[in-house]
């Protein structure tokens, strides 16, 4: 709740129990004070005890640090204040962002990708068990170290070259269904949708030859192009010398005849 709303409730409760028996007191007085103290004390409890959540957020609650089984969705609840707490758990469409993950390789060359996101949702009926097996940090355990865990698995196994370029349009796959296999029988209910992947940062001195190899394969591609249209120009000079050949021979072939 705003403080605002929060200043208009405690307003409208203490003006609700002035007028009520027993709460009754002097201005000016040490009883009015004290009396005007207990008012706001009293309806700050009150007004405690409501939570008014918005959006696409389910509460798990906890009473005496025990979680509950009951679980409520968006819109206005009660609860016992300074018993019962809450935590808030999102239901929808979400993007976790893993930082700075390092990975090596089989050839033992250490990298690092920038960021790796992990589009998950909740579904709402999984929130008990979720919080409950893994609390309301869930992702930390489930997306975060297993995104770690995963990429390692996927580096030890192969090499720089296979990483860097001829798996890495794979990558996304590979985390997608490793994770979703993993949590479907560790977490039912936690769906992942994508996991996109930044190229991995590698050593300055492997990327410098990395370009020096692009570089002079677009080189090679640029002269074996060049060699296909000069052997397709001499095909069809043979071609024509063919045709011209054919067409003297027909024409002597012709004119003994006569």
């Amino acid at each position: 709740m705003g403080v605002s709303a929060v200043a208009q409730g405690v307003q409208t409760c203490a003006e609700r129990l002035e007028g009520q028996p027993g709460y009754q007191f002097t201005d000016g007085s040490v009883g009015s004070s004290c009396g005007r103290g207990l008012q706001f004390l009293l309806c700050i409890s009150l007004l405690s005890c409501a939570q008014d959540r918005r959006g696409p957020y389910f509460g798990a609650y906890y009473r005496g640090g025990a979680l509950l089984t009951s679980t409520s969705g968006p819109g206005f609840h009660l609860m016992l204040p300074f018993i019962t707490s809450y935590k808030s758990v999102q239901t929808t469409l979400q993007t976790d962002e893993v930082k700075n993950v390092p990975c090596g390789t089989s050839g033992g060359v250490m990298i690092y990708f920038d960021r790796i996101e992990v589009v998950n949702f909740l579904v709402p009926n999984a929130v008990y068990d979720i919080v409950k097996n893994y609390t309301a940090d869930y992702d930390k355990s489930l997306i975060f170290n297993k995104i770690h865990h995963e990429l390692n698995q996927f580096c030890s196994v192969h090499t720089l070259q296979e990483v860097y370029i001829e798996l890495f349009d794979q990558i996304d796959e590979i985390l997608k269904l490793a994770l979703q296999q993993d949590l479907t029988s560790m977490a039912p209910g936690l769906v992942i949708q994508a996991v996109p992947v930044t190229k991995p940062n590698i050593p300055e001195a492997i990327r410098r030859n990395y370009e020096l190899m692009e570089s002079e394969k677009t080189k090679l591609l640029i002269v074996a192009q060049k060699q296909k249209v000069v052997e397709k120009e001499a095909e069809t000079k043979r071609k024509k010398a063919r045709q011209i050949c054919q067409s003297l021979h027909l024409l002597e072939s012709g004119l003994q005849l006569i």
